[in-house]
């Protein structure tokens, strides 16, 4: 009777630790799944906010042009102002010429009038009357000398009158131009003005709206990385209950069976390789130099990915950050390994203690991948990680 009681209390007490485990895996792979949800909007927003950045810095080189044009333009005015004081100047002083011209125009067509009256009002008398008129040689050659000088000033004057009359039209001329240069001037002065301030209305414009849209993603963010903290501290205390499956790792206590389907790839060190096939592409860092802090495997869609060594699933489902269907394994040596990339075929849950060869997923070529492969990472606590390097990744390479 007492055996029958003691069974029935053994089976009891499993029922509940299973119960137990299963209500823990349940709260796991929700926190898991809430938080990846999370994170995957934390992703969209600060892409958004990326690309919001992108239009700011593409802004702010159109805001850098336009504060060139403008002081381009400020420049383009004052040479303007210049232009137009020196013109006005011109035409001032072209008129002060105008009007000095047309005075001695006056004067000299009344000299002309009063030599032609006076000559008229002597009669018929000729330039020859004038030079035979003397009685002796001597006289007749001073006479020619005089009849000719008189000849000399009379072209002289007829040229001067010539010239008078010509700087006179090109004064006008020159006034006429001066006027329409000073009209386009002022014209081209306004045109400068009006496309001065567009732009400063178009730059003040697109920097309000960028700024206002970049404050409401940083709300959005902040709001969500809020909501992630707490999940955080959640997956946290979810965590701390599963260190009973992996003290039992430590402590040898409890061994996980391998089962028949569970495949030794072999290999020196605590770990063996995730999948029995395929060649390494990609190791810490691409043929670029870029990080990457993870061993990829170049395997077809479908391939079966094994458990690299003895551990408690702490996820297994669809994670952000780029691994897209991904399993996340704790082991007992305080190493923890990643899986990314699945098809989304899972073998283990949250919660589950998995032996090492046991399989886990089938690869695949979801999240951020170029093509069918397994993402294999070995991190080590605190287990954080970042773009560029700096995090708890390390080469899986000096564990396999």
């Amino acid at each position: 009777m007492k055996k029958k009681i003691a069974v029935a209390l053994c089976l009891i007490i499993l029922m509940l630790s299973t119960n137990v485990v299963i209500t823990l895996a349940a709260t796991k792979s929700e926190l898991e799944d809430k938080q990846s949800k999370i994170e995957d909007k934390i992703d969209e927003a600060k892409e958004k906010q990326d690309e919001v950045g992108e239009q700011i810095k593409e802004t702010n080189k159109q805001i850098n042009t336009l504060t060139s044009q403008i002081s381009e333009y400020k420049s383009q005015i004052e040479e303007l102002d210049t232009k137009l004081s020196d013109l006005e100047t011109s035409i001032s002083e072209t008129k002060d010429k105008l009007v000095e011209a047309e005075k001695k125009y006056d004067e000299q067509q009344e000299m002309l009038q009063a030599r032609i009256v006076a000559q008229y009002e002597a009669g018929e008398t000729t330039y020859l009357d004038v030079i035979l008129g003397g009685g002796s040689l001597w006289d007749m050659v001073s006479n020619w000398y005089v009849v000719s000088e008189i000849a000399d000033k009379d072209n002289e004057l007829l040229e001067q009158i010539e010239t008078n009359k010509n700087q006179i039209e090109q004064a006008k001329e020159s006034l006429e131009t001066s006027k329409t240069q000073v009209e386009t001037l002022k014209d081209s002065k306004e045109e400068t003005t009006k496309a001065l301030k567009d732009s400063q209305e178009q730059k003040e414009k697109q920097v309000s709206e960028l700024n206002e849209e970049d404050k409401l993603l940083q709300e959005e963010i902040d709001k969500l990385n809020k909501e992630n903290d707490q999940v955080t501290q959640q997956l946290k205390e979810a965590e701390r209950r599963y260190q009973a499956q992996i003290a039992q790792l430590n402590s040898g206590t409890y061994k996980p069976s391998t089962g028949s389907d569970a495949v030794d790839l072999g290999g020196s060190g605590i770990f063996q390789r995730p999948v029995s096939s395929g060649v390494i592409t990609a190791t810490m860092y691409y043929s670029s130099g870029a990080y990457h802090g993870a061993l990829d495997y170049g395997v077809p869609v479908g391939t079966t990915v094994y458990a690299a060594g003895d551990g408690v699933v702490l996820a297994a489902g669809w994670r952000s950050g780029g691994l897209g269907n991904c399993v996340v394994i704790q082991h007992a040596n305080g190493l923890r390994t990643y899986y990314g990339h699945g098809n989304g075929t899972f073998y283990v849950s949250a919660g589950a203690i998995v032996a090492k060869g046991q399989p886990i997923m089938l690869s695949g070529n979801t999240g951020n991948s170029s093509g069918p492969h397994l993402h294999f990472e070995v991190r080590v606590s605190p287990y954080s990680w970042t773009y560029g390097g700096g995090d708890s990744r390390v080469d899986p390479r000096n564990y396999l």
